[in-house]
């Protein structure tokens, strides 16, 4: 007889019952699990490879680069494919898709930001991994190109989530990440925050390592005046480019497409400068001020609102509206692909200044040029955020702290150098300054690939 039989029978029968019934209950059922669900890029998104290969190939023949030396420069090294399962917060299973692209390391480890957007694909990080490596070698600094990112909507996600996704990508593809090999960055929709993550979760198997990832906080290694950048660095070319083309940024109006991390910085470090921001957007809408916004008080509005929209005593603009505002001056700061043949010939600015990525597509790059509108291209303008992630991982190495103004003073010098090249390039050979940002680039990629072939 087993010891429980054995004890209910010296039990009153009261409680013999009652203890029969609580041994035999039918167990609860469990809540049915919601569906498990995969985030996929877009079926039919822009080609923006073909756009950053048909600009490489112009360059290219332009410069009669040698065909093995194309074939190198414009085949990956390595692409990452990776699955990142999240448990959700409703409970749901959530599949992710993430790439990391390793373009070139020719000149030096792979560098390149990190991006979360719900249309982001392996197509497009091919492309911008390309970019980077033409825009590290561009503004001579010791890196290569690489790119990151992952399918998700950062909008409809938690924090916690959002950790998590994080942690997920890291672990799959740390194996090929590196201080000397691969060091990721933020990117759209990526922040030091996000940064910190991918240093923790990269510490836990390989030990505290700052210099494995830039753009950190302050407090975790990161560089001062690494947020401002890129906007720093779009400032800087903006001046330079206004100098040359004879436009006073005192009385020029400017357009500002996009207002988070880099045309937020971008409207500050232009107003300071004196110039006239008339109009910005986010995702949510944008607004117009004929006689120019408060830029502080708009920052105050989205820090309260979560967009520049409604903003009190500005006009509200309708979609791809600040595109085509009659200004001096207009910077895409947010996605790539805005200004295409469907509405190059609306676009009023006499100057544009691509702090975005691939912005202009190749045919309204033609057709604006067709209309003598300057476009100043993004491997040259938005090099401040790759340039100072240099000085950051100089710091990290060395483990030392450089002052702000320092800093700063070192992205004017990289910066400089930069524009001064192309700007030479331009006038010398007669060539667009993308092209000749391209020439510039691949000249140093070109003699490094060489040596080392």
């Amino acid at each position: 007889m087993s010891e429980l039989n054995r004890n209910l029978l010296n039990l009153p029968e009261e409680q013999v019952h009652m203890t029969t019934q609580l041994k035999s209950a039918p167990k609860k059922k469990q809540a049915e699990k919601p569906p498990a669900h995969e985030t996929k890029p877009p079926a039919n998104h822009m080609d923006f490879n073909s756009i950053t290969d048909k600009q490489f190939l112009v360059a290219a023949q332009h410069m009669n680069l040698d065909p093995d030396i194309q074939m190198l420069l414009r085949t990956p090294y390595r692409e990452l494919v990776v699955q990142i399962p999240v448990r959700m917060q409703d409970g749901h299973l959530e599949l992710f898709h993430g790439y990391r692209v390793q373009h070139n390391a020719v000149r030096g480890p792979y560098k390149g930001g990190l991006r979360f957007h719900h249309e982001v694909d392996l197509n497009e990080v091919r492309s911008l991994a390309a970019l980077m490596t033409w825009k590290t070698a561009l503004v001579d600094v010791p890196f290569g190109g690489a790119k990151g990112g992952v399918t998700c909507d950062p909008r409809r996600m938690s924090r916690l989530e959002l950790q998590s996704l994080t942690r997920g990508f890291t672990s799959k593809i740390d194996m090929a990440l590196g201080v000397y090999r691969d060091i990721p960055a933020p990117d759209v929709n990526t922040n030091a925050q996000v940064m910190a993550w991918i240093l923790d979760e990269y510490g836990k198997k390989n030990g505290y390592t700052p210099a494995i990832v830039t753009g950190k906080p302050v407090n975790l290694g990161g560089s001062l005046g690494r947020e401002q950048a890129t906007g720093r660095g779009t400032m800087i070319i903006t001046r330079e480019a206004c100098k040359s083309l004879g436009i006073d940024l005192k009385k020029a109006k400017v357009a500002i497409q996009g207002f988070g991390n880099v045309g937020s910085w971008t409207a500050i470090l232009l107003a300071e400068l004196g110039a006239k921001i008339v109009a910005v957007s986010d995702v949510q809408g944008g607004i117009f001020k004929e006689d120019g916004l408060d830029v502080q008080a708009t920052l105050q509005h989205l820090k309260e609102t979560g967009s520049v929209v409604d903003m009190p005593g500005t006009r509200e603009l309708q979609s791809g509206e600040i595109l085509t505002l009659d200004v001096d001056i207009l910077v895409p700061a947010a996605l790539g692909g805005v200004i295409t043949r469907n509405n190059a010939d609306d676009v009023q600015a006499k100057l544009i200044v691509e702090a975005a990525n691939s912005p202009v597509t190749t045919r309204a790059d033609e057709m604006l040029r067709s209309r003598g509108v300057t476009v100043v291209p993004d491997i040259l303008v938005n090099a401040g955020g790759v340039t100072v992630s240099y000085f950051e991982w100089v710091q990290n190495l060395q483990q030392v702290r450089w002052e702000l103004d320092h800093v700063n003073q070192e992205l004017e010098k990289y910066m400089m150098k930069a524009w001064s090249l192309v700007h030479a390039t331009h006038t010398e050979q007669g060539v667009p300054l993308r092209i000749a940002a391209y020439v510039a680039a691949l000249d140093r990629l070109a003699e490094a690939t060489q040596q080392r072939y």
